[in-house]
């Protein structure tokens, strides 16, 4: 009896490792956006005219994502916030909504390479625009298949409650570094290039 007692005390007090495993990967994601940032900032400062003629970037149409993306990580929260209340209606209805505004933006982005007029070859700025904008997209496209995780797996009853939720911080913890990272993309890319 004291045995049982003991296993389940030392288990309460356990950290999530899957927690802790997702922030390992972000570490490590993290490393590789600074290389694609660190590699961008080189070639910009090694390069007489930058962005290269024929590679101008568009303001209007990245600032609107950008305030979608970002405005989805207080949306994300309103969701987090409502599960710790056990409002499971109202984290599904805040998850919608961010799975909205995060196809949103990278339906926004599909357009903005449709409508550039050059590609990943045209130069090395066209080559690190694509891949870091690229590689961002497919972090916001993981964002969401977690997104639509969490609200399939919201369907059965009680798998999420007010003591039950770290898939939904999960998520949202993996939203804020997407919406994180494109600050500092957009910022590189969009708002430097204009000095």
């Amino acid at each position: 009896m004291t045995i049982a007692t003991t296993s389940e005390h030392h288990e309460e007090h356990h950290p999530d490792l899957r927690v802790w495993g997702l922030l390992t990967f972000l570490v490590s994601e993290s490393l590789m956006f600074g290389g694609f940032f660190a590699t961008y900032l080189f070639f910009r400062g090694s390069t007489a005219a930058w962005p290269p003629e024929g590679t101008e970037v568009e303001l209007l149409l990245p600032t609107i994502n950008t305030i979608i993306l970002v405005s989805s990580s207080f949306v994300i929260h309103w969701g987090d916030t409502a599960i710790k209340k056990n409002d499971v209606k109202g984290m599904r209805r805040w998850y919608i909504v961010t799975a909205i505004m995060g196809a949103i933006f990278l339906l926004g982005q599909a357009y903005e390479y449709a409508t550039l007029g050059y590609g990943l070859t045209t130069n090395v700025f066209a080559n690190c625009f694509y891949i870091m904008t690229g590689f961002h997209g497919l972090h916001v496209f993981v964002g969401l298949l977690l997104i639509l995780g969490v609200l399939w797996r919201s369907r059965r009853p009680n798998h999420y409650s007010a003591t039950k939720h770290t898939g939904i911080e999960m998520a949202e913890i993996y939203w804020h570094f997407v919406d994180i990272i494109w600050i500092v993309l957009f910022t590189l890319v969009y708002i430097l290039t204009l000095f």
